[in-house]
């Protein structure tokens, strides 16, 4: 029996266009072949909303959505608008809309496939069977938090920004993280930096209490500093990671460069699960708009990809065909075809199309 599924596409600004192309050519396949229709909208975010309606959010694309069953973005921003006032830079379009939707848990995996593992920067057996999954709170701390801004005081200009938890705030996120620890390897380590900060000083004891909870996750603490250091001498040692809004952002940059390049990586944002489990969610990869190769078929399409596997897990509980995409990826690693971001000796470099019809194979020769 065909199923229904309703999809928010914002390409948004740079390469997004020509990487969400490549999405829809999936969802095309499993609409013919694994029997799944998607009900897609599209909308615009970031530059290319400014551009159209001189607001990187409208009213009309958040409407749109909040009515989805979910929300795949490809990328936002470029030099192109950044001289514009702060409140309406192509960025503010995306926090906004993880805001309304209340997307407050960040799920950013690290992962080398084998293929790949001569990309990264690392040595060879630090890196291999890298798996890592970090949860970055999304919708509060220091990026939220008033008062903020630049004045003047005496004649002299200060900038100041305010961190600021509540304990409700840490508990969800907390929550997710432990859920997730329990479907992995029920391993949980929770970064702050509670010798400095009251924060997260609370944010400590808050993680601490919703561990009574879980019992069989193995929960350990760390000091933002010393992660960061660990991420990159024993980036193994960790399975589930969970920590605050500023710090995920600057912690899954890190892992996301263990793996060897940006371009591969997706994620997810979700909100609270509502009475009948769903929940709110956007994915969209790690990457940028990278505006320097945009519309010259050479961006890698496969972290967008992935993100729509993604969405299949989190969203439409079809774990069976997000693995499956997951396979058909390292199925086209595996055979040697690059493009340029992740492109290595012996191999063979191709273009946007070319990876995604490569794909579109791999998936046919699964199924």
């Amino acid at each position: 029996m065909s199923t229904t599924k309703k999809v928010l596409m914002l390409p948004g600004d740079g390469i997004g266009p020509e990487v969400m192309r490549q999405v829809l050519r999936v969802m095309d396949w499993m609409a013919k072949k694994r029997n799944v229709n998607f009900e897609i909208t599209e909308g615009l975010i970031g530059g290319a909303s400014i551009d159209a309606h001189n607001n990187p959010l409208t009213d009309e694309t958040l409407a749109d959505a909040m009515a989805a069953d979910a929300v795949l973005l490809g990328a936002v921003g470029g030099p192109k608008w950044d001289n514009l006032p702060f409140e309406i830079k192509p960025e503010r379009g995306l926090l906004k809309i993880r805001k309304e939707m209340g997307l407050f848990a960040n799920l950013r995996p690290a992962l080398v496939f084998d293929a790949l593992v001569g990309a990264s920067t690392l040595k060879e057996d630090v890196v291999k069977g890298l798996d890592i999954m970090i949860l970055r709170e999304l919708t509060g701390g220091i990026y939220f938090g008033q008062p903020r801004g630049i004045e003047e005081r005496d004649g002299v200009r200060f900038g100041f920004n305010t961190l600021v938890y509540s304990e409700p705030e840490v508990e969800r996120i907390a929550r997710v993280a432990f859920d997730m620890a329990m479907k992995r390897n029920k391993r949980l380590c929770s970064v702050d930096k509670a010798n400095v900060l009251e924060s997260t000083v609370l944010w400590r004891e808050v993680v601490e209490r919703v561990a009574t909870d879980f019992p069989e996750v193995e929960v350990s603490h760390m000091y933002v500093d010393n992660a960061s250091m660990q991420l990159v001498r024993n980036p193994k040692q960790f399975d589930v990671m969970v920590t605050t809004n500023m710090f995920g952002d600057i912690l899954s940059d890190c892992a996301a460069m263990l793996t060897g390049s940006l371009g591969m990586l997706p994620s997810a944002s979700l909100g609270a699960a509502d009475k009948n489990g769903a929940r709110k969610a956007l994915y969209e990869p790690v990457h940028g708009s990278a505006p320097d190769i945009a519309g010259q078929d050479i961006a890698n399409p496969l972290a967008t990809i992935l993100s729509f596997a993604m969405m299949l897990r989190y969203s439409f509980d079809m774990g069976d065909d997000a693995t499956m995409i997951e396979t058909a990826v390292q199925n086209v690693l595996k055979g040697g075809l690059r493009t340029a971001d992740i492109m290595q000796p012996g191999m063979a470099k191709v273009s946007t199309t070319v990876m995604g019809e490569s794909l579109i194979n791999e998936l046919d020769k699964i199924a």
